[in-house]
């Protein structure tokens, strides 16, 4: 570390009097220096010393300075603090009540603090105000910290106060009774914490933490210090005081030498921003601004390099690894030399020798082996293996690591550079370059010098070749010189060199470096020169070690030009050599070729080891075990070095030429260079197919699947197109190929259909099962694609695959929610119990969800279905066992059919606000069920409770109270749902003031026995009487006026379907006029209704003709057979109901259209007769479901729907 003045001035007043120059500032800004002079503020160009301006604002002794960041701020013993802009013009001006001792300004936010000897005050731009807080001590010093969070307070009672931005104190230190008269923040932003420097007069140096911890001890100065400033990087600081010095510190307290010493006490001393300038102010009114140089201290033995750094560390740098280790010598480190495992540091009261833990290149752990407790001075330092080499001018000592001396070598000049040349441990070289020019080789344990070579100037930097045998000098004059040693002659000499360096790994290379430019030179050859900063200090395979300024760095230099020129002689050894020391690939590949050509094998394949070119490796290897063996075929060689290379037509010609065509075609195939392929084998009468196949095969592996499907198809390998063009979804491509097939080729085809199925392309998959023929293949495709309207088509022109199609699209139905259309599906396809399957499946569903008429409708399909799977001809007694169960499965899923659909509307009535049936429809509905549930297990989904609270409200409205005391009585006993309690409880109540009596005209008669029925019979919905069942219009549910006959044994049903048919005789005895002939009789003698009356059922009990009715006459007219017998029948007194039977002659009395037949086409369901009693009310049968209807009510349905209500059969009025 040197320091030179760059400019000193001395200040005065106008009678002489020295001026105390008490603080001084950098502007960075303008690049000025502003420093007090009593009253005044003298501002001086930063660089050159010039006094540009003397500001005189102030009316007392200016004590204070800082810097802002547009021009600075002072206070004095006037009391006020102003602000001067960039332009040197005072802006503000604030007062305190005191002298200003100290002001700052934090570096984040532009707060300006200003101290007295009672207070402090803040300012800053944002609040234009002064906000001003008490201390309790005359503060001396201030410093922020660098992110502008705190500030420190140096106090004259010798404590510090650390407080917030906001002025709040927030850690006390107490130093003792001495005043803290200069403190300072480290300025480095990169450090772990906050490190407060303190200086006070108790002639001490200390460093605290924020919190208030100290690092480390005291540091004992031996003066008064008055000013501590940090460097910049934070790493340096430097302290003057009343001993007239400043003296330069590393930020760890370690003292590293002398700024400047002055005539008086220095009160100020500051750093420039950035800069290692120090500008000093003294009492004796002296400003001066000194420059700090530190000099680089390193040293390096071939790739290992040791360096100081912050002045009292050492670094040992691996350059080839980049690894690192550090040495902590906690004092300041003067010298440094390194020599294999040995690291000498002098210190300023010893040298310490250092020695690596293990004898190994990479090794970077270094310990201590000696220390030599002497004060030793010395320009040069050089360490051995077990020595240290002092070099004083002209003057060489050698001391042992005990620090005994050992040896003293005085010499006819100046010293100018020493280096360690190897040797024996103990008996080690130097050479010795001198300013006369004298280059001496001198050995430890001889005592004299050896002469090499006399140069004429003096020498600057010398080296020695790696087997000792050239010389290389760098002399003052900038010119390098290369010497034979052993000849002593001049080998060659280049100009504009400041430094050289012989590499370590090669004997006839070395590098030198002047003008900003590195020069490589190889032998005799010219050098090779490329830009470079800095001087070459060591010189290793490629690595060039360039120190530059205070970096060291590694120039990587491919040795190419030095390669061409061993290449352009031929000699490839020499290229070899100069190639291991580091070339580019490329370089490496050219050097394995030309000596390949050069038929230098050896060469070659160390070269193409190198590049790791196996191809290459193998060729080579080939071609020298042919060698070996006397066969090797040069122009086959080279033919396949340009095959490698990519001279492929040149390979080409090599090749026939050497007779080899085929690895000609080979080699173009491989290349897929079809067309030069093509080409050969023409030429040599080849079957091309066979190439293409390979072409195809290629393109194949290398997975060009697109190229080799084209390829297999062009040599009409078709089966190897598909199965490329089928798995990656190529359809477009797929079915040109299906096109070109044979119809015949069933199995290329039928590959096709498969990924065409595959894929899901429908109209390819068609086209092609068309193109084969296979109709079942196409309708399978049709039906697993869900084309069910193609799939009946295609059935339609090929009939015997309808009936297949029924099952799957009955499934496909079932799954798509359309379980009626796939129920009559299964039913087409004989799937009887899948039909039924679905039938339950949806009633089930029907009855969850209280959807009660679709319930009805499902079980009523069900009760048709069982209907259907008995035999027409077969009579109950002959039923097989499954044909019976069939029959009781219909009547219970025609009665649940039934009670279903009562129930729909009473469920509704219910639970919705309006109901479309009448009162009386609904009161008869309940009825139907309860009588029902009488005699049947309740049904899933229908409620008891739902039914009789229905029938309550509607027989107490209707005035059936007898009815409806029953009803409530029946709900008191049953849980019902609480919102419908207090209807029932009142209901119950008021009932019993109605009479125990139901309204006449809403009791059923029987037009048998012409009893008057009550409204509900547990024993069932019969009469009480003669137990005649009551019919039931199937929309209102009234009774109608029916009374069903049986035929007397021995008529079949043909015969009583004649009889009926017969025109009835007339009251005299004869036969009517009127015949029947006009009419249609069914086969089996049953009247077939017109089509008007087939599409709406049967009307009867209306007739156009005159002889609709024979009723009785009160004067003795003769009544029919039917009503005499119908009156002379005795009633009462049975327990099992039996229609009444009639013979002939009533069969024939009978009128028509007054007798309606129920017949369910099934002989093991007997025919049911009945008559209609009275003649003026027409009723409907639904010819589906069997069930009458008034005609009205029918043609209130039809009109409504179009079908019947029940079976939802479509009919017509």
């Amino acid at each position: 570390m040197r320091s030179f003045p760059t400019w000193q001035d001395k200040v005065a007043d106008l009678d002489g009097v020295p001026q105390p120059i008490y603080d001084v500032a950098f502007i960075p800004e303008t690049n000025q220096l502003v420093a007090t002079a009593g009253a005044e503020i003298l501002v001086y160009d930063a660089v050159e010393g010039e006094l540009i301006r003397s500001l005189k604002a102030h009316k007392d002794t200016v004590l204070c300075l800082t810097s802002l960041r547009n021009g600075f701020a002072s206070g004095g013993a006037d009391k006020q603090v102003i602000i001067w802009n960039g332009k040197l013009e005072g802006i503000l001006k604030y007062s305190h009540g005191d002298t200003i001792q100290a002001i700052a300004q934090s570096p984040i936010g532009g707060q300006v603090v200003s101290c007295t000897a009672g207070d402090f005050g803040m300012w800053s731009t944002e609040a234009k105000t002064v906000v001003k807080h008490k201390v309790g001590a005359r503060i001396c010093s201030i410093s922020w910290t660098p992110d502008g969070q705190a500030f420190a307070l140096g106090l004259f009672n010798g404590h510090i106060s650390i407080r917030n931005k906001s002025g709040e104190e927030k850690v006390r230190i107490e130093r003792g009774d001495s005043p803290i008269w200069s403190l300072a923040w480290n300025p480095s932003p990169n450090r772990e914490y906050d490190t407060l420097a303190v200086a006070d007069w108790n002639q001490r140096l200390s460093f605290f933490q924020i919190s208030g911890r100290q690092v480390g001890k005291d540091r004992v100065l031996g003066y008064d210090p008055c000013a501590v400033s940090y460097f910049g990087s934070g790493e340096y600081v430097a302290i003057g005081g009343t001993d007239r010095k400043v003296t330069l510190w590393t930020c760890e307290g370690v003292k590293l030498g002398q700024v400047c010493e002055q005539e008086h006490w220095v009160w100020c001393c500051k750093v420039k921003p950035k800069q290692n300038y120090v500008a000093v102010g003294s009492h004796d009114g002296t400003i001066a601004v000194y420059q700090i140089v530190f000099n680089t201290v390193h040293g390096l033995y071939h790739d290992r390099y040791a360096f100081r750094e912050n002045m009292t560390d050492v670094v040992i740098q691996h350059l080839s690894s980049n690894q690192r280790a550090r040495i902590k010598c906690r004092d300041y480190v003067k010298k440094i030399a390194v020599h294999k495992d040995r690291l000498a540091v002098q210190l300023p009261e010893k040298v310490i020798i250092y020695e690596l833990f293990h004898d190994d290149a990479s090794d970077m752990h270094y310990r201590i082996k000696e220390k030599i407790q002497k004060k030793l001075e010395c320009n040069l330092l050089v360490v051995t293996a077990q020595h240290i080499i002092l070099c004083h001018e002209r003057k060489l000592q050698c001391y042992n690591f005990l620090g005994e001396k050992e040896r003293e070598w005085n010499l006819e000049a100046l010293i100018r550079y020493i280096k360690v040349i190897g040797g024996p441990r103990g008996r080690e070289g130097l050479l010795v370059g001198l300013k006369s020019g004298q280059i001496l080789q001198i050995f430890i344990n001889n005592p004299f010098p050896i002469p090499v070579i006399k140069q004429h100037a003096a020498v600057r930097c010398l080296d020695l070749s790696l087997h000792r045998k050239t010389l290389s000098v760098v002399d003052e004059h900038s010119t390098c010189y290369t010497y034979d040693l052993k000849s002593k002659q001049l080998l060659y000499q280049e100009p504009n060199a400041n430094s050289v360096a012989c590499n370590t790994e090669l004997e006839d290379i070395l590098c030198y470096s002047g003008n900003g430019m590195l020069n490589i030179k190889a032998n005799n050859f010219p050098p090779h020169q490329q830009k470079m900063q800095g001087f070459v200090v060591g010189f290793k395979g490629s690595h060039i070690f360039c120190l530059h300024v205070y970096a060291m760095t590694i120039v990587d230099v491919p040795q190419s030009a030095s390669l061409e020129r061993y290449l352009d002689k031929k000699d490839y050894e020499a290229a070899y050599r100069i190639a291991c020391l580091g070339v580019t690939e490329t370089d490496w590949r050219r050097l394995a070729m030309e000596a390949l050509e050069g038929m230098r094998l050896d060469v070659a394949h160390e070269s193409f080891v190198r590049t790791r070119d196996v191809h290459f490796i193998n060729l080579v290897r080939a071609a020298q075990r042919a060698q070996a063996e006397g066969k090797l075929d040069t122009q086959m060689l080279l033919a396949d070095m340009h095959a490698y290379s990519g001279k492929f037509a040149e390979a080409a010609s090599l090749y026939k030429k050497s007779g080899h065509q085929q690895k000609a075609i080979d080699m173009f195939t491989e290349l897929n260079m079809w067309d030069q392929a093509t080409q050969v084998a023409q030429d040599t009468h080849t079957n091309t197919e066979n190439i293409l196949q390979r072409k195809a095969q290629m393109q194949q592996e290398r997975n060009d699947l697109m190229a080799a499907a084209d390829t297999y198809i062009q040599v009409n390998d078709f089966m190897k197109a598909i199965d490329i063009l089928g798995p990656h979804g190529w359809l477009d491509k797929l079915i040109t190929v299906a096109r070109r097939l044979e119809a015949t080729d069933t199995k290329a085809l039928s590959r096709c259909v498969y990924f065409f199925r595959k894929n899901g392309h429908h109209a390819y998959a068609a086209e092609t099962l068309v193109k084969m023929g296979d109709i079942a293949h196409l309708l399978n495709l049709h039906v697993e694609l869900g084309h069910w309207e193609d799939a009946f088509k295609l059935a339609e022109t090929h009939p015997e695959f309808l009936e297949s199609l029924y099952v799957p699209y009955a499934t496909w139905l079932a799954t798509n929610g359309q379980y009626i259309e796939a129920q009559e599906n299964y039913r087409k396809a004989g799937k009887i119990d899948e039909a039924l399957r679905v039938l339950e499946q949806l009633t089930e569903s029907a009855v969850t969800e209280q959807r009660y008429d679709d319930a009805a409708y499902y079980y009523w399909t069900m009760a048709a279905e069982q209907l259907e799977m008995l035999p027409a001809e077969t009579p109950r007694e002959e039923l097989t066992t499954p044909h019976q169960k069939a029959l009781l499965r219909f009547r219970s899923t025609y009665g649940l059919a039934e009670v279903y659909h009562a129930y729909h509307f009473v469920s509704r009535y219910i639970n919705e606000p309006f109901t479309s049936h009448l009162p009386e429809t609904l009161f008869n509905m309940a009825r139907f069920i309860l009588h029902y549930l009488h005699h049947h297990e309740t049904p899933a989904g229908i409620s008891r409770v739902y039914t009789l609270y229905a029938l309550a409200k509607l027989s107490q409205a209707l005035g059936a109270f007898k009815l409806a005391r029953y009803t409530y009585d029946k709900l008191q006993t049953m849980n019902v749902p609480a919102m419908w309690q207090e209807v029932i409880d009142v209901g119950t109540l008021t009932i019993r003031a109605k009479p125990l009596l139901d309204k006449e005209t809403l009791q059923p008669v029987c037009y048998q026995c012409s009893t008057i029925n009550p409204l509900l019979h547990p024993k069932g919905n019969h009469c009480i009487n003669c137990l005649e069942p009551f019919v039931m219009s199937f929309y209102s549910f009234v009774s109608l006026p029916l009374v069903q006959f049986a035929v007397e044994p021995g008529i079949t049903d043909a015969e009583t379907a004649r009889l009926i048919a017969m025109a009835p005789p007339s009251l005299d005895g004869r036969r009517s006029e009127t015949s029947r002939s006009n009419e249609d009789v069914r086969g089996d003698g049953f009247p077939t209704p017109s089509s008007k009356s087939s599409a709406r059922g049967g009307l009867v009990g209306a007739s156009t003709s005159s002889s609709t009715s024979r009723p009785t006459t009160a004067g003795g007219t003769q009544m029919d057979p039917f009503s005499r017998q119908l009156a002379s029948l005795e009633r009462g007194g049975g327990t099992a109901y039996t229609p009444i039977k009639v013979g002939r002659k009533a069969l024939m009395a009978m009128d028509r259209h007054a007798v309606v037949v129920r017949d369910w086409g099934k002989a093991c369901l007997s025919i049911e007769y009945y008559r209609t009693m009275l003649a003026d009310v027409p009723l409907v049968r639904c010819a589906t479901c069997q069930h009458f209807f008034l005609e009205d009510e029918w043609a209130h349905q039809i009109l409504a729907s179009g079908c019947c209500s029940f079976c939802r059969a479509k009919a017509t009025l």
